[in-house]
């Protein structure tokens, strides 16, 4: 797949050599792994064989075989995100298994960027598409744009006598979601209950929300923010 997109001359830039999407996928594989010089996919015509590459700073290749299963995942969601032709709904479980702590922001970061941008208008470069992710994971939970953010639970309901679990979707407070009828709030104390294990910036380096720049991700609420370093910070 990879091999064919970067080949494809319907790509806006491309050279026909591949080196322009090559040249994409090693910057974004950059944020995930420091040692990344180089991504390409090598063709062996005599042996109908395609191999995928990848160099560091030493300019040693290595095969796709050699790369641990949380990097060729990021390498396939880099893929995608440049294809022209991927659209509708993308599933991921889990997006944080096989990766560092350190950079989950940068496998948040690709998944935003494959999911449309609903403030642009919908054209090649922003095709019409969702992204649907489910974790267990506060490191994610902390990172990813409040609105952006639904708490699943299970729940006893009592029907026509009879009594049966289901699943209820909760969103935070002041996000767009809370203006659906019949929409559920997530509890501070839940909340924060599932925070409190996130180790996260000191205080020097967080950003102040003001009315200019107001908190984007679950962490950056104020009420968060109290709740795990007191009222000091």
């Amino acid at each position: 797949m990879l091999y064919n997109l970067a080949r494809n001359p319907s790509f806006k830039g491309s050279n026909g050599s591949g080196s322009r999407v090559y040249g994409l996928i090693a910057s974004r594989l950059s944020d995930l792994i420091d040692d990344v010089r180089r991504v390409e996919v090598e063709k062996d015509d005599k042996r109908e064989l395609l191999t995928l590459r990848v160099s560091g700073r030493d300019g040693t290749f290595h095969n796709a075989r050699a790369l641990s299963d949380g990097t060729l995942r990021f390498l396939a969601l880099a893929a995608l995100e440049l294809d022209p032709e991927f659209k509708g709904v993308l599933y991921l479980e889990e997006p944080e298994n096989g990766i560092h702590p350190a950079r989950v922001p940068a496998i948040l970061s690709l998944l935003q960027d494959i999911a449309t941008d609903v403030n642009e208008a919908i054209d090649p470069d922003n095709p019409i598409r969702q992204v649907i992710v489910n974790t267990h994971s506060p490191a994610v939970v902390a990172q990813v744009p409040e609105d952006s953010l639904l708490l699943a639970e299970t729940i006893n309901v009592q029907k026509n006598h009879k009594s049966f679990d289901k699943v209820s979707f909760r969103c935070l407070a002041g996000t767009w979601r809370t203006e659906l009828p019949g929409t559920r709030v997530i509890s501070k104390g839940k909340l924060i209950s599932y925070l409190s294990s996130v180790a996260l910036k000191t205080p020097e380096d967080w950003t102040v929300a003001t009315a200019d720049n107001p908190p984007r991700r679950v962490i950056d609420r104020a009420e968060v923010q109290m709740a795990l370093f007191g009222a000091d910070r």
